[in-house]
């Protein structure tokens, strides 16, 4: 077996989802495992490189971590033909330009999302890549979760018949910051700043629902701020001006109805913070990060509807666990793992910069739904 090995540049990595789920989960970890195995036997070990702005900040993350390199100058990073592959974990005003940069540089882009504030950009991205002829992949994170491989086993199982609909539940109460510190940074209550939780969830859901359930179609949604002012990182006041909570239903080409609501303002009475209800004419699951639970048809109880007399039945007990049968890695990691092997034998790569592009309009169209009360609908996206 032979070994070799490719330098990537990680921009944004002092951030929280930069350090955690992609330096020290993802690229640390696989340097750890020796590389990535390629279809040949052979293997791919990592090299990163730390840019961000803060020499001393990055300086302590690499001497904590044994990485030789690091800079805080991108055009610098971007011009060493041994970093090949330009990762970016930016806030999302920033992200558009450097992308273009890197691009330009010919180097092979893996980025958070969204990949930009608007569509356009987005989509303009994707253009100057595949003219480019460069790999690019966006993050799709949710579709690795436990759960949601499990629902995608039962999708491809056949378990449900035809899919009627589906009811998703995100979410959980972020502190105001004035007695208790907020669990989120302050710039995502600010719009200025791209905070808001349309822009930041829309473009999960719409990898989540397009890959497990079929193409959205139209979107109609009510995007709220319920709590108009919050305390900041610095005990200060401030006008919260995005939105923390959004109202929404997807309607799909092939006729299901998705509902989901998305909030920062609500307190949880479910079993985890995201849930799903997926209900067809042959049986129904209810998903989350890690558990499934299912109900076939041949098990459904037969309720009948009685105000006058309270409720015996226990319906939670009518619902069968879906056991784990597999040892499920951090999603994160298998998508590093899954991106780096189609930069090193140039295969495709299904989750790109278009498919980013896709959900940053779920996101723009949802606000503009919103703001002028109708059903948007949403024609398929090409280049």
């Amino acid at each position: 077996m032979t070994q070799q090995s490719i330098g990537i540049i990680m921009n944004g990595v002092s951030g929280r989802m930069g350090y955690r789920q992609h330096l020290l989960r993802s690229i640390l970890a696989i340097r750890e495992q020796g590389g990535v195995l390629l279809s040949d036997g052979s293997r791919v070990q990592v090299e990163p490189m730390l840019v961000g702005r803060s020499i001393p900040k990055l300086a302590a993350l690499a001497e904590k971590h044994g990485i030789d390199h690091y800079t805080d100058n991108l055009d610098e990073a971007l011009a060493n033909p041994d970093f090949p592959i330009y990762a970016d974990f930016l806030v999302t005003t920033a992200r558009v330009e450097a992308i273009r940069r890197a691009i330009a540089a010919g180097k092979h882009i893996y980025t958070e999302k969204p990949t930009a504030e608007s569509f356009d950009d987005a989509l303009e991205l994707a253009r100057l890549a595949e003219a480019a002829g460069v790999r690019h992949g966006v993050v799709h994170d949710k579709l690795y979760l436990p759960g949601f491989q499990k629902l995608r086993r039962l999708i491809d199982s056949g378990f449900f018949g035809e899919i009627l609909s589906v009811r998703g539940e995100f979410g959980y109460w972020v502190f105001e910051g004035d007695w208790q510190p907020a669990q989120r940074p302050s710039w995502n209550y600010r719009s200025d700043d791209g905070g808001g939780i349309v822009s930041d969830m829309f473009a999960h859901w719409n990898y989540v629902i397009e890959n497990l359930f079929g193409r959205i179609e139209s979107v109609y949604a009510r995007a709220v701020t319920h709590i108009p002012k919050r305390v900041d990182e610095n005990e200060r006041e401030y006008a919260a001006t995005a939105d923390d909570a959004a109202y929404a239903i997807f309607e799909l080409e092939n006729g299901v109805i998705v509902q989901l609501n998305s909030s920062w303002a609500v307190r949880v009475n479910r079993k985890e913070l995201v849930e799903f209800q997926v209900d067809g004419t042959l049986g129904s699951a209810v998903v989350g990060l890690f558990g499934c639970r299912i109900q076939p048809r041949n098990a459904t109880p037969k309720p009948v509807w009685n105000p006058d007399l309270p409720e015996t039945h226990n319906y939670f007990a009518d619902w069968i666990e879906v056991p784990d049968n597999d040892v499920f890695e951090n999603g994160f990691k298998v998508q590093w793992e899954q991106f780096l092997r189609s930069v090193v034998e140039g295969t495709p790569y299904d989750f790109d910069l278009l498919a980013g592009a896709r959900g940053v309009r779920l996101s723009v169209e949802g606000l503009r739904s919103s703001a002028e009360g109708r059903r948007i609908d949403l024609p398929a996206v090409t280049l």
